[in-house]
């Protein structure tokens, strides 16, 4: 049988560039990484194309889903929208001898390492303090100051489970967390 490929796992506070970092890693094509489509009961926006943006879902199919074990992580955001990951969709590309990198909020990833073990490295990705994440938030100026201070709150929170990761990368200057996030990912890839 041929070799799985690997699981990597991303969490990180709002706005401390975690998206940026993915695509970096996926864009520079050498880990061979492939990107999981998460599930979701929201609705398809203009242009999102079912099983290439989310796999749409209509809520009774995701609670299904959900009774049938067919999630490694999921999270109802507020009544009747639910995101999630299916384990087909791990399945899917690591089959395939990929790896895949996952873009969670904390307890999902923290989920999926109880799920993976040693299969799945999980990556917590920090800013260099609270005040330059304010900062950044700010600076974005796409949220109010209101929706900035819940930010910050879950942030805090965010940062209280760091410890818990495999291994924390401090987004001082985007190059230098994108060469170390790569180094590691391609450490742990390299493992047999």
């Amino acid at each position: 049988m041929d070799k799985k490929g690997k699981i990597i796992v991303v969490a990180a506070p709002s706005g401390c560039g975690k998206s940026t970092i993915i695509n970096a890693l996926i864009d520079g094509g050498d880990l061979n990484l492939g990107f999981s489509v998460s599930a979701t009961t929201r609705p398809p926006r203009e242009g999102e194309t079912d099983g290439v943006n989310y796999y749409f879902m209509t809520e009774e199919a995701f609670r299904d889903a959900i009774a049938e074990d067919e999630f490694v992580e999921y999270e109802e955001v507020y009544p009747g929208r639910f995101y999630g990951t299916l384990r087909s969709e791990i399945d899917r590309i690591t089959d395939q001898g990929h790896n895949i990198i996952l873009d969670l909020d904390v307890n999902g990833a923290l989920g999926v390492k109880r799920i993976y073990g040693e299969r799945a490295l999980t990556l917590f990705i920090e800013p260099p303090s609270i005040e330059e994440l304010r900062r950044r938030l700010v600076f974005r100026g796409t949220e109010t100051e209101e929706v900035i201070d819940v930010r910050i709150d879950r942030a805090q929170y965010e940062l209280s489970r760091a410890a818990e990761f495999d291994r924390r990368i401090v987004n001082a200057q985007l190059d230098d967390a994108v060469r170390e996030t790569r180094n590691l990912i391609g450490g742990f890839i390299a493992l047999a």
